[in-house]
């Protein structure tokens, strides 16, 4: 077995026309650009994609397979370079079913099964060339194609308060929407880790996963998945998902909670934080809200701890959230080190002083070890470093 490193939640932003497919993802997020960042930049293994639905996306996988630029996996997944290209979809349901929208991954195991998911989309969607739309179709039928199609279903950051799982969809299980037997696993998502998905026992029977979510290159790799696989393809990832056959996701890697954009309940007029049980708040008088996560939590819980074992969650702060890293300063480090899961997981300290002053590879040591101050974040902004 060998160490894969996975982010599974990419956006493209725009096709190799220049035509949008995540209308929030910056310009600089195209097809090409994502997977020479993640396999040359950030050193991510396998990469899931999750706009490769829209057409002109298939059509720049195709072409870029005929010129010889990528390969297809026979056991799945697109290859270019020193990484693995999963076939996703980022999709909306909101049915009769749901308390509220609920964003869920799909992922294909090949181009072919896809174009025939693309297809069965396009008569169900209003634009079938954005990211993120909403399906006019149930939970349960989209499960079901999926499954037909041999493909993986995955909820998208569960706990999220707008357009995931937990936040506003189910009041409290998501037996309430779906087949809880045709998920594969779930996605924690921002100002969330295990120990506190942990307190859900439904959630005792799925595999967590930690991606980025990423809407600019940068931000690829802030969150990510240490798997142990044979190769990085949609089939030993399919074994990991289940822990089968020395497959696994062997840790998990992503912001300590506090400094995700959704920790606390805070104030929507002004962003302050609000005691639980508060109506108004006492910056601005404001009197509506943004549920923290860890206050819809508390609502949940059932238990202190998860009955299942567990891989670590790790809570490492990407570099280029740490005050002094620069992309001058990331470029030194890279040209290095060579990526940035090098830099993270396997430069000593006193190589980093060697390459950056001391006192910033200190900080840089104590940020990706879990030694720094932070300051909650809360109502879509940001925790922050307290050095």
């Amino acid at each position: 077995m060998k160490t894969v490193y996975a982010d599974l939640h990419i956006h493209i932003g725009r096709t190799y026309t220049g035509r949008p497919v995540k209308i929030t993802g910056a310009k600089t997020l195209t097809l090409d650009r994502i997977l020479a960042e993640a396999s040359e930049g950030k050193g991510i293994g396998l990469l899931g994609i999750i706009d490769c639905h829209s057409p002109e996306v298939i059509q720049e996988i195709e072409h870029g397979i005929d010129s010889g630029k990528y390969r297809e996996l026979k056991e799945g997944g697109i290859r270019y370079r020193n990484t693995t290209l999963l076939l996703g979809s980022e999709l909306e349901i909101y049915d009769q079913s749901c308390r509220g929208p609920i964003h869920v991954l799909v992922f294909m195991p090949a181009l072919a099964e896809m174009k025939e998911f693309s297809a069965w989309l396009a008569e169900r969607l209003k634009n079938i060339h954005l990211s993120s739309q909403r399906i006019y179709e149930t939970g349960l039928n989209l499960q079901k194609k999926t499954k037909e199609l041999g493909g993986l279903f995955i909820p998208a950051h569960i706990f999220t308060p707008h357009k995931s799982l937990y936040g506003k969809g189910v009041t409290s299980s998501l037996a309430e929407v779906f087949d809880t037997s045709l998920i594969d696993g779930v996605e924690l998502g921002l100002s969330c880790d295990t120990d506190m998905a942990s307190r859900l026992s439904e959630l005792d029977r799925y595999t967590f996963l930690t991606n980025s979510d990423a809407h600019s290159l940068g931000k690829i790799g802030r969150e990510y998945n240490q798997l142990l696989l044979q190769e990085a393809n949609f089939s030993e990832f399919l074994l990991a998902l289940k822990g089968k056959d020395g497959r696994k996701v062997a840790a998990n890697y992503g912001l300590n909670p506090k400094l995700g954009k959704y920790y606390r309940t805070a104030c929507d007029t002004c962003g302050s934080p609000l005691e639980k049980g508060d109506g108004v708040c006492a910056e601005c008088g404001g009197k509506t809200f943004t549920k923290g996560v860890s206050e819809r939590l508390e609502e949940l819980s059932d238990q202190k701890k998860s009955r299942a074992a567990r891989p670590p969650y790790i809570h490492q702060i990407p570099l280029q959230f740490i005050p002094g890293v620069g992309p001058k300063t990331l470029e030194k480090l890279r040209k290095a080190f060579g990526t940035e899961m090098a830099i993270l997981h396997q430069a000593e300290e006193e190589d980093l002083a060697r390459v950056v002053p001391p006192k910033l590879a200190a900080v840089i040591h104590k940020a990706r070890t879990g030694q720094i101050g932070l300051e909650a974040g809360g109502g879509g902004t940001y925790g922050r470093l307290k050095p």
